[in-house]
Parts: structure tokens; sequence; C-alpha cells
């Protein structure tokens, strides 16, 4: 039973919630069944069928429609007197700024992405609201607490790269080629090799048809007399060419994306002759070893097959499933060493990247790709949510010595699944945080100011609206309100070289570079460097004083695979912790420095710290992060 004091913070307090979607489906529940009485919940997703073996809230009735609001009316079902406020849109928005997060007590993320995570650390700590994030991947989960000047801002400690891929983007607005396998092999390949009776979001539909999808045709059914090559040439305009042009038509969707392009059967193979003839008479003794590629004469699994290529092997690969394995259709999955299965994701993935202008891989490297998915694990996602809702009602009774950041772990260590360990001071190197300066690197007499603004600016320091100053001259800005004439002068800045500005940005000079919506400014000291290492350092510039976790080592085993851009392993195994210390004490950067490290899953000190970024939705690939000094927990 809670006390009466916290009851009285329970009840008095408005929080924002970011995210409605594993996490945030039971961290709704429980807020609203812990008695909170005022909650505004923010999500620009829409309910996908993939969502509802976890996200509770929702129905098959609901699929196309929005989480945030769904969520919602759902629980205020059985609690009718809360006053619950949804938005259907990004957090991003410029109308979620500084003042709109200053209404509020707590902020509590379930967010899906690294970058939406740091705009909202951002406008936390200058809005000086307390932050509570948190994130699941499988059996494993975290919640850290955030509050300015006494624990450290979500960036103070290097995160690694996202490997976390939501549905919706997955099916909506791929970026990166990752996004384009997953939806090839666990939507496209599933849905015409696998359970026919398992549904997932291929299936395009209209608006009308959106609440009664048992009632739409299902398009990938092949029909009765269909010929085998009708029938490949017809999935492949729907998903290639009729998706696309149904995903175009939503112009909201691409207002800061890049449009795909439709992509049909007759554009690419307009005078295709098949050559040879498999049928059903034809057997092998392995279906595994059964080839596309080698059908049409391409032998060298690291070469990038062209997108005629690529369309062929996906019609021959098709072909050969329905002809030479016909009996396993509708209980295939997918294995990474079934060659042709291989095969078909690659080419279908290429199709897709294509498309959406991404660079296309080797099948060796797509292979690699393939693999290491984990599945989100409701359970946890309720665990999770329980201990942000204990964290949330601490930081309401501004109850700082109690503030503890918990891990959740899949096998016990020490006799405990969950982990808690006291938060840390702010990094006093942080340049969220702290305001420290930063260094770049970089040949000013060659360095374009665009690539600046993309390489450094936004990759590096995931500012959204940049403001680019040297001295009292402004170089560079975005926002809705310029006038034209300043649009085209910055647009023809971009353009220049450093060295070439307005007011030359050269070695020795500083140059700020701020975020309104952010309320985030640094100063950049640029520092001239005449050759980059073009391996090591393809960007051509290099931050210094702004750190991101390296990828994971590859294993000899084979559970990691290594690739261009993209670095994946199968597990997470570790949560760094160190001797106690005296009891209430937190310690300081400085006195954590000496501290051993030790692994409570695997009694090794091997110094590797997993950092859950995302909430599990649906597909998630995990990467091991270098925890370095600054970042060992504290056992209590």
């Amino acid at each position: 039973m809670a006390s009466e004091q916290e009851l009285s913070a329970i009840k008095g307090a408005k929080v924002l919630m970011v995210g409605a979607g594993g996490i945030g489906c039971e961290l709704l529940k429980t807020l609203t069944l812990s008695g909170f009485q005022d909650i505004h919940i923010i999500d620009m997703d829409t309910i996908e069928v993939s969502n509802l073996n976890r996200q509770f809230l929702f129905r098959r009735s609901h699929v196309g429609q929005s989480k945030a609001k769904v969520a919602c009316d759902a629980v205020l079902r059985f609690r009718p007197h809360v006053s619950i406020t949804p938005y259907h849109a990004n957090v991003k928005d410029p109308n979620f700024n500084v003042d709109f997060f200053k209404q509020f007590n707590v902020v509590l993320n379930g967010l899906d992405n690294l970058d939406a995570r740091r705009h909202v650390n951002r406008l936390c700590l200058a809005a000086d609201v307390p932050l509570i994030e948190s994130g699941t991947t499988g059996f494993l989960g975290q919640v850290t607490v955030h509050v300015k000047d006494k624990t450290e801002c979500y960036e103070c400690q290097p995160k690694p790269a996202p490997k976390t891929y939501p549905v919706c983007t997955i099916t909506s607005t791929p970026s990166k080629f990752v996004h384009c396998i997953v939806w090839a092999k666990d939507l496209l390949f599933a849905k015409l090799f696998g359970d026919k009776n398992q549904e997932n979001d291929l299936n395009v539909r209209s608006g009308d048809a959106a609440s009664s999808s048992e009632h739409v045709e299902d398009v990938f059914e092949r029909r009765d007399n269909e010929d085998i090559e009708q029938y490949g040439k017809r999935i492949y305009d729907h998903v290639f060419g009729y998706n696309i042009e149904v995903a175009l038509s939503n112009e909201e969707t691409w207002k800061n994306c890049h449009r795909p392009k439709p992509i049909y059967f007759r554009d690419v193979l307009p005078d295709v002759q098949e050559n040879g003839n498999l049928d059903k008479s034809c057997t092998i003794s392995d279906s595994s070893l059964v080839s596309a590629m080698s059908s049409i004469g391409l032998k060298n699994p690291q070469d990038i097959w062209t997108l005629s290529d690529n369309s062929k092997i996906f019609l021959k690969a098709l072909k050969m499933f329905f002809v030479q394995r016909e009996k396993e259709i509708g209980c295939l999955t997918f294995d990474k060493d079934d060659q042709l299965a291989v095969e078909f994701v690659t080419a279908a993935a290429n199709i897709r990247a294509a498309s959406f202008g991404i660079l296309m891989h080797s099948l060796f490297d797509a292979k690699g790709i393939a693999g290491n998915i984990v599945h989100a694990v409701a359970t946890t996602n309720a665990i999770i949510a329980g201990l942000i809702v204990i964290e949330a009602i601490k930081v309401l009774q501004n109850d700082a010595e109690n503030y503890r950041m918990t891990y959740c772990l899949e096998h016990p260590s020490r006799k405990m699944l969950l982990m808690p360990v006291e938060p840390f001071e702010p990094n006093q190197s942080c340049y969220v945080c702290s305001e420290t300066p930063l260094t770049v690197e970089v040949n000013t007499l060659r360095t374009k100011l665009c690539d600046f603004v993309e390489k450094i600016v936004r990759a590096k320091l995931g500012m959204s609206c940049p403001l680019i100053m040297h001295g009292p001259a402004l170089l560079y800005e975005v926002g809705d309100d310029l006038e034209e004439d300043m649009v085209a002068n910055y647009e023809a800045n971009l353009d220049k070289v450093l060295s070439e500005l307005p007011s030359p940005v050269t070695g020795g000079t500083t140059i700020t570079v701020e975020d309104l919506q952010q309320e985030l400014s640094c100063n950049i000291n640029i520092k001239q460097r005449e050759h980059f290492d073009e391996e090591k350092e393809p960007d051509g510039m290099v931050l210094i004083g702004w750190t991101q976790a390296p990828p994971a080592e590859k294993e000899s085993n084979g559970e990691s695979t290594s690739t261009t851009g993209q670095t994946l392993a199968t597990e997470a195994k570790v949560v760094d912790v160190v001797e106690a210390a005296p009891a209430g004490k937190k310690r300081k950067l400085s006195e954590r420095t000496h501290a051993s490290v030790s692994n409570p899953s695997s009694g090794t000190s091997d110094g590797k710290q997993v950092i859950l970024d995302d909430d599990g939705d649906d597909v998630i690939m995990l990467q091991d992060g270098d925890c370095d000094v600054g970042k060992k927990k504290k056992l209590l």
C-alpha cells in the first residue's frame, strides 16, 4: 500500500509518456492503476498486426489506427475518471518544445530509436524536468533515472548505434539495408512460404477495409490454375510496385523522408526469356543445394547483383520453392543455411533497397545480416513498466537518495534477476549537460559546410534544426519562418568549403552550433588537419570530445557478423557491476575510475556492457557496447 505522501504525489502529478508501444502499453496501464490522474502520451505510430501479441491494449480491429489514441481509449474503459491526453504526432514536432515540457512533473520514455531519445533528453534538460528512460531486449531490460545537475543525463555516456527496428520503419520508411533484409525475411518470405495462418503487415488495405481485414482478399494466395511464373510476376508488381504507390499517396509521410520509386517487372525485365524449365518431375537430393543464382550463371557470393539480376533471382527462387519444395510451402521458416532462402531474401531486400534509394548488398553480406533477431517479450515490458512507475514515485517525492537504475537480467546474477545500481553524477565532459567544448579535426580547405552539417552536426550531435555561427556571423540556419533570400544565402553557403565562407572557418577558430528547438548550444574548436585515413576515418573529419560506443567485435563462432555499416550480435549477456561502496555514498567519476569490474552473468572481467536502446518493437538487432570507466555500476 502506498503511503499518504506517495498518494498525494501521485494524484497531483502531471506525467508525459513518450511512446505507446511495447513498454508504453504496459506503462499506461500501470500508471492508471497506481493512481496517476493526469497523463499525456505522444506516439506517431499506428498499430500493426505484429503488435498484437504483446501490446495488449490493442485488438485486430485497431490495426492502422493511432497507438496513442487507441491506448487512451482502452485504458479509459476501466479507469474512466483519469485524464489521458493522446497525441498522434512525432515528439520532434516543433509544438513539443521546451515550454510544452515545462508543464510536466516527470517524463517517461518508452521510445524505439536513439535519435528521439536524445531529443527528449535535451528538452528535459532545457525544461529542468526529470526523465526516466527505459528499454527492453528479449528478456533483458533497464530503467534509468536522469535529473538535471543530480545524475548523468542520457547522453553522458556513449551509446551504440541503435539496433532495434520498429515494424513501422520496416514496412513503411526503411532507410538502411538491414530494414530491407528484415522486411524480406520476416514479412515477405514468411508470407509466401510460411504458416498461412500467421498474419503480418504486408497487405495494403483500403481505409474502409482496415477495420475488417478478414474480408480482404489475400493477394499473396496463388489463384486456381495460375501459372507459377505469372504468380511470381504478380507478387513482384504488388510488393515492389503497387504497395509503394499506395505508400506514396500519404504525402505527410514523405515530408522529411526520401520518396521511394515504384518498381514494376515490365520496367526491369521487359524482354525476359526463361532459360531452361523447372517442373515437378525434377528432384534434388538436398533441397538446400538448390541455387537460383547458379541457374542464371552467377557464382561469386561477394558480387553485388544488378537490379535485373536480383529480379531474375527473385522470380527463379520463388519458382524453385513452388516446384522443387512444394511440400514445404506453408511450414517454411527462414534458415541462413538454406541457400535458396538466402538467395530469395537477398534478392527481395536488394529490390526494395533500390526502390528506397538504399545501397544494395552482396549475398555474402546479406546472409550475415539476415540472422540475429531477438523478439520482444511481453513479461519483460511489464516488469520494466513497473520499475518505471516505482522510480517516478521517488522522483515526484524528490527522494534522490533512493533513485536507482535497475537492470533486468535473463539469468540470475548473485541470485538476482533485477540488478539495482546507484545513478551517477553528471559527466563533466558531456557536451550536452556540462557544455564542454568539442574539437573537430578537419581540412578546412577541402571540406564543404554541407558535409560538416550532415556528418557532424546532424549525424553525431543529433541536432534537428541547427544554427551555425562564427563569431557574430550566421553561416547556416534552418526554419520555416526564414525569408527566401536568407534561405538562398544559407543554401549557397552549404556548397562552399569552410575556409571560403563569408566568415572563413579555419584552424584555430571556434564556431557555435545551436539547436533552437532543443535549446542546446555547444562550441566547437576547429583544428586544421590535412590527411585522413579513408578506411578508419571515412567522414574526412574527426569529432573529439564526443564518443560513440564501438561496435561488437566479430566472433569466430559465427554468432556475430560484421558487415559494411552493420555490426550485429545475437546475444547480450552482461551488465557491469563493481564492489559496493559505503552505503548512501554516490561515487563521482574520479572515484569510479579505479574500480574493478566484474561480469555478473559470466564471472569474467571483459568490461562490456549492454545498453538497451529500444523497447523491443518486434525486431531487435543487438550490439554490445564498450563500457568505459565512467559507466561502471555499483552493486547494491
